[in-house]
């Protein structure tokens, strides 16, 4: 039996995953490396083409990158990733429960949700990775443009940094 995409099996959680399947250029991982601890084991949970956890590889990093699914396993110690956005509120959600360091890269008006306030509260253990340019992300002819920040969570003490 064909091994089941992680984007597949998280589409069984009522995902929209035409729309998730959009990776990050090598560029924008190249950009955000200084900022990544060095002495941490990246799991990157959110498999699509592979490239991802191979970029962050590429860059010295020891990572993990499986295709299974990101709601039944934790591993690594801190989660770096672009994750499907159609399905980030109960990412966000489960991330909070593991109360994990992660970078997420989300669209910016993820910030000013009232999920995110729910989910979140008054914590600001939060830092803003501003990208330098707009990303084309990858995967599906035309590339997809959207306004995106790194979002990290426990992995800083300054809260805004520009790449």
């Amino acid at each position: 039996m064909e091994k089941q995409s992680n984007y597949n099996i998280i589409g069984n959680r009522n995902t929209d995953t035409k729309n998730d399947k959009w990776g990050t250029p090598k560029w924008v991982w190249d950009e955000l490396k200084p900022h990544i601890p060095k002495n941490k084991i990246i799991w990157e949970p959110f498999y699509l083409d592979g490239k991802s956890g191979d970029y962050l590889s590429e860059l010295g990093f020891d990572v993990i990158h499986e295709d299974e699914d990101f709601f039944d396993n934790n591993k690594g110690d801190i989660i770096v990733s672009n994750p499907p956005f159609s399905i980030k509120k109960l990412i966000l959600k489960r991330l909070k429960e593991l109360d994990k360091p992660f970078i997420l890269l989300l669209p910016i008006e993820t910030l000013t949700t009232k999920y995110f306030k729910k989910i979140f509260g008054d914590d600001t253990d939060f830092t803003m990775f501003f990208i330098s340019k707009r990303i084309d992300f990858t995967g599906g002819g035309k590339p997809y443009r959207i306004t995106t920040i790194f979002l990290g969570y426990k992995v800083s003490d300054r809260k805004l940094i520009y790449l």
